[in-house]
């Protein structure tokens, strides 16, 4: 049983009790029915379907699109993505993915583009994704070399290669970044809504990972898009993408946050029930202070991976800090928590079909997408430094002032 004291913490509010409860409610019993682990592309399709028919959906989209709150709540995506990571990992990946693959459209889109593509999300109608990353440009994307030009007054051509793209394949549509031009390196890139039956569109490859998810290779040779399409202004991708995940970013955290404490309760059941020398395995000394550190890095991952969702849900325009802390922190912690959970259960824990096993493979990938650990230290330290600067630099005209 998920522990629910956290949501006594100062961080949420009467609603996300409310919306945690519920969602946990509902998963318990509707998820395992919809999940068949040797085929993720229906899988995903039933729980895109299930989810947006049960309303939950609603919480990746703003109100006036059918959505639940006025606009991002980052909280309830985070509560949303735990409970579901709780449960099972292909339902977190469809939820997450249906807010990550329209947010650009949520924050930066057209009228127009919000009108027609956010509504079918929130109902859980239409597949979205995300397709940022390239074979050579992952962690830098400013090293992004996928082409739109314009094609007439009103198109532009994309060409290119994006790949580790989910939902790759089974999408309806994606929102593609391409160097538009408008000045080197960051500053010369755009966003587009490009529909996944348009020509010049394929699917090159299909890629297996150790925890079966939709991810493909993509390819775009000649694809006419309209330049209506185009999410914020030219040049404003890098822009729209950071700041998408600067939103979702904490929600992988929270991701994380579910299989560690999935993987502390079966750790706690198997060491309360299997014996090992005449007594319970929690009867151990080296056993209990295992399942300490392992809760200590649990409540730890959830105060940082809350307090960047609060932080944004105050109004607060960036919060790169604490998003990369609570991302880096929670992935890295679970990591942890996990593998402890499978030395506890002996060889069990590395057999195909135990729950904590699946927790192993499902976890390796989240310390690498959306910012690899690295990644994020880097960003951590920019941020610490840029604070330093912006000190000396109010020291000196300070300075100057008085001189």
């Amino acid at each position: 049983m998920i522990d629910a004291t956290f949501l006594s913490w100062p961080f949420f509010e009467e609603r996300h009790r409310s919306f945690a409860e519920e969602l946990s409610a509902w998963a318990a019993h509707e998820i395992d029915p919809l999940v068949d682990h040797d085929d993720v592309d229906a899988s995903c399709r039933r729980l895109v379907k299930g989810l947006g028919e049960a309303g939950w959906l609603r919480a990746t989209v703003p109100q006036t699109y059918g959505g639940l709150h006025p606009t991002f709540d980052v909280r309830t995506l985070c509560l949303a993505r735990e409970t579901l990571a709780y449960r099972d990992g292909l339902a977190d990946f469809a939820f997450a993915m249906q807010g990550l693959g329209t947010g650009p459209i949520t924050l930066f889109g057209s009228e127009d583009l919000k009108r027609r593509y956010l509504p079918p999300v929130a109902r859980g109608e239409a597949i979205a994704a995300f397709a940022l990353s390239e074979p050579e440009a992952g962690s830098d994307v400013a090293a992004m070399s996928t082409t739109a030009r314009p094609d007439g007054p009103d198109h532009v051509r994309i060409d290119g290669v994006k790949t580790w793209i989910s939902n790759g394949g089974i999408a309806d549509h994606y929102v593609v970044f391409a160097r538009s031009g408008e000045a080197p390196g960051a500053r010369g890139l755009s966003a587009y809504l490009v529909e996944a039956d348009t020509p010049g569109f394929f699917i090159d490859e299909r890629i297996d990972v150790i925890a079966p998810h939709p991810l493909a290779t993509l390819r775009f040779d000649g694809c006419r898009v309209p330049l209506a399409n185009r999410i914020g202004g030219p040049g404003e991708g890098f822009k729209v993408a950071m700041a998408t995940l600067d939103v979702f970013r904490s929600t992988v955290g929270a991701a994380s946050l579910g299989f560690a404490r999935r993987a502390l309760d079966e750790a706690l059941s198997h060491a309360s029930t299997r014996h090992l020398f005449g007594a319970p395995l929690s009867d151990l000394q080296m056993t209990q202070a295992s399942l300490a550190d392992m809760a200590t890095q649990v409540d730890s991952a959830a105060l940082l991976v809350y307090r960047a969702a609060w932080t944004k849900d105050q109004g607060a325009a960036r919060v790169t800090r604490e998003a990369a802390m609570a991302k880096m922190y929670a992935t890295e912690a679970a990591q942890n928590v996990i593998d402890r959970a499978v030395q506890i259960f002996g060889g069990l824990g590395v057999t195909k079909g135990v729950k904590v096993e699946e927790l192993y493979r499902e976890i390796r990938a989240l310390r690498i997408y959306e910012g690899a650990t690295e990644v994020q230290k880097i960003v951590i330290a920019r941020e610490l430094l840029k604070t330093v600067e912006a000190q000396a630099a109010g020291a000196k005209a300070s300075q100057g002032s008085r001189a």
